[in-house]
């Protein structure tokens, strides 16, 4: 079996070295045991970084032929410059596992993974078996991120992130998905194929910062839900159908007062409908105005990452 690694870099010279050190430590203990190729690689991509980790990635290629290195033309996101790497390997190996380049994933599940392709899985996600180790405010936003995709309809792995193993097979299947507006957890369920899990503790970065601050993180949360799913559009559509219902009812209410002579001119009423009107449009606008700029990306048929270098064998 012919493995491959692929490995989103963004400023990661603070731990870039120990990544590559462990994971080629995993890689000669997995050839040892006969259960991946010597043809076997790790390929690192670097993601637009603005510190030193392309020269470091450079300098494990010149001296281990078992790095490989992809440089993109510029800063594209962390799920680009992980479709980059997939889309570049997908014919070169026969299947390929994507993690994180900051340790947290635990790279021993890397072994069960192989275990799972030889059993016949062309997908195996890399699940957390706990959160544990997470603030409580981190595990309750991850907890609710979830369920509001499940809400909104999107098929996702609960508590599952980009750490995963596909086959060329998926891989390929996967390159059909032609979207500029990438949410990678859900859509490679989206592509099928007999799939399962295997579980791992996540462990605590090894060193730099996360990538993903909250602002970032919620960004994310609106990308994966305005990306899989229409629900929000239609949840719109209901609201507006309860206040035009409400406003009929108001407008009933006002006429029998008028007929009683019980009508009393009232600001606070008005002005509170006024306010509650205006939001529920501008609320409205916003989220449709989310779906329009996806679609005025879309139909640009922009590439979605432009690579500059790519260190290989040759």
């Amino acid at each position: 079996m012919k493995l491959y690694l692929v490995i989103p870099c963004y400023n990661e010279e603070a731990v870039l070295s120990e990544t590559s050190k462990r994971l080629r430590g995993k890689y000669d203990t997995l050839m040892s045991a006969g259960k991946i190729s010597p043809d076997s690689r790790i390929v690192f991509v670097n993601d637009g970084s603005k510190d030193k980790t392309w020269e470091m990635i450079c300098d494990l290629h010149k001296a281990d032929p078992v790095f490989r290195g992809i440089c993109l033309s510029r800063n594209k996101g962390h799920q680009n410059a992980l479709m980059a790497g997939l889309m570049t390997v997908k014919d070169e190996c026969d299947a390929a596992i994507s993690m994180d380049a900051d340790l947290q994933d635990d790279i021993n599940a890397i072994d069960a993974m192989v275990d799972k392709y030889a059993e016949g899985y062309e997908v195996v996600y890399g699940v957390r078996s706990s959160r544990k180790k997470d603030t409580f405010f981190k595990r309750t936003t991850a907890q609710g991120f979830y369920k509001v995709m499940k809400a909104m309809g999107v098929e996702t792995v609960y508590n599952h992130a980009d750490y995963r193993l596909m086959s060329s097979r998926a891989l390929n299947a996967l390159s059909e998905f032609d979207e500029v507006n990438l949410f990678l957890r859900g859509i490679v369920p989206m592509v099928g194929f007999k799939s399962t899990e295997v579980t791992y503790e996540r462990g605590e970065r090894f060193a730099g910062e996360s990538k993903y601050p909250l602002k970032k993180m919620i960004a994310f949360a609106t990308e994966g839900i305005t990306s899989m799913s229409i629900k929000p559009i239609r949840l719109i559509a209901t609201l507006g159908m309860l206040v035009f219902l409400a406003s009929i009812g108001i407008l009933i209410y006002s006429i029998i007062r008028y007929f009683m002579n019980a009508t009393v001119p009232g600001w606070a009423f008005l002005a509170v409908s006024i306010w509650a009107l205006g939001g529920v449009q501008l609320l409205a606008i916003g989220v449709i105005g989310e779906y329009i700029g996806k679609i005025y990306l879309e139909t640009k048929h922009r590439p979605k990452y432009i690579i500059s270098q790519y260190l290989n064998d040759d």
